[in-house]
């Protein structure tokens, strides 16, 4: 399950906000994704709606790989992901909190492991726990022949 290292997404404007984003894996289809009225039309989900789906994404299967390892039944979780949006100081909006909600099946709290996974699982999870420590970031413009037209501190 691990995945340590770099890797890079590429994106490419379309049209207005609708982006695609294209994925180092060959087998993972590229993904459309845009802003809501007034800025977009919706024709995919915006960036907070995926940081939202990646951490109960993240966590689910964090949670699937800690109960069965390698083989996890079909259809024994769902999960809910709620992401609050508000305005700082500042008047900018950001993300203020996400809320998952695992749902499972009796086959994952009937199980062995789930007693002990129940109390781990949150700690292997790579999305949720950078989320909740703070990402750093650094941010680069450049024109298209490379030259560097700003950097974030």
């Amino acid at each position: 399950m691990s995945e340590e290292g770099l890797f890079t997404i590429h994106l490419e404007q379309q049209e207005g906000f609708q982006i695609t984003a294209k994925f180092d894996w060959k087998r993972a289809p590229d993904l459309l994704m845009d802003e809501g009225p007034p800025l977009g039309e919706q024709a995919g989900p915006n960036a907070s709606r995926m940081l939202a789906a990646a951490a109960a994404n993240c966590l689910a299967a964090s949670l699937l790989f800690c109960v069965f390892k390698d083989e996890p039944p079909a259809n024994c979780l769902r999960a809910e992901a709620s992401c609050g949006v508000a305005r700082n100081d500042k008047k900018r909006l950001r993300v203020n909190r996400i809320e998952v909600r695992l749902i499972v099946a009796d086959v994952v709290k009937e199980a062995p492991r789930f007693a002990r996974c129940k109390d781990l699982f949150e700690d292997f999870c790579v999305v949720s726990a950078s989320i909740r420590q703070g990402i750093p970031m650094l941010v680069t413009i450049l024109d298209q022949s490379g030259e560097v037209l700003h950097q974030s501190a």
